[in-house]
């Protein structure tokens, strides 16, 4: 079975992609904050928790309370997955939080903690995960984008490091190739995701938030957490044994739904 940690994945998107993994049988490990963050809705593990029960996962997923910008807990989330399981497989760096605001709006201050969470937090990650994959002979890191990482107006500092990100996961690829660990990035794209990091910059109104014109999908409706959960499952398995460097849109275009407009 495939071991693999997902950081932010004690709720929204994350929580559903850590649920779907474990179901296609990955050990998974899961980490994030049990205090909700800026700009998102979710408080506490209750919800993830009450998945993993009425699942029957139970042997399938470890919960843990991690700040993933604090190097020294990130180190002992992958120690604690390496003594449990003996390895670590896979890594999805979900893990962000993305307040609105440009760089008039943006206080020095949350600027550094977006920069700390989202892309602090990847490498650190990384920087402890790689060593173990190497020395087992290779593995699978999936970076979680943004169409936002092309530049969108009102996500200055959020924008930053979604581009961050991008480029990090590009260099990353070419670093570790020799080393068989692939690195991609999928960008849940379309616009119109329901999650707790987009209901939150809406103050939690939910039908303020569904009401804006957004393209969604080719399937004709937003992109939602099983999507990216799909796309992940496939860069993490043998299936994706070739594929480093790539970025997979889970939407439409880029730049989550480029110009068109729902008719």
């Amino acid at each position: 079975m495939p071991v693999t940690i997902v950081t932010g994945g004690t709720f929204g998107l994350g929580q559903t992609i850590a649920i779907d993994l474990a179901r296609r049988g990955h050990k998974v490990v899961a980490f994030g904050l049990r205090n909700a963050q800026v700009s998102s809705m979710a408080e506490g593990f209750e919800s993830i928790l009450a998945e993993i029960e009425s699942s029957g996962l139970s042997d399938s997923i470890d919960v843990l309370d991690v700040d993933v910008s604090d190097e020294s807990a990130v180190q002992a989330v992958v120690e604690h997955t390496v003594q449990k399981h003996g390895t670590v497989d896979g890594l999805v760096n979900n893990a962000a939080i993305g307040p609105l605001g440009t760089v008039l709006t943006t206080e020095p201050a949350m600027f550094d903690r977006i920069l700390a969470v989202n892309v602090r937090g990847t490498y650190l990650c990384c920087r402890h995960v790689i060593p173990h994959m190497a020395k087992a002979g290779g593995g699978s890191i999936v970076n979680i984008g943004s169409g936002a990482g092309y530049g969108k107006p009102n996500m200055a500092a959020y924008a930053s490091s979604k581009g961050a990100i991008q480029a990090l996961t590009m260099a990353m690829a070419y670093d570790h190739f020799a080393d068989r660990i692939r690195v991609n990035l999928a960008i849940p794209g379309g616009g119109g995701i329901v999650s707790g990091m987009s209901i939150g910059r809406f103050n939690g109104d939910e039908a303020l938030f569904k009401s804006r014109n957004i393209s969604g999908t080719v399937a004709g409706r937003p992109v939602d957490g099983h999507d990216l959960g799909n796309a992940v499952a496939f860069l993490l398995s043998d299936e994706a044994a070739t594929i480093s460097g790539t970025v997979i849109d889970v939407g439409c275009f880029f730049h989550q739904g480029g110009p068109l407009g729902r008719k």
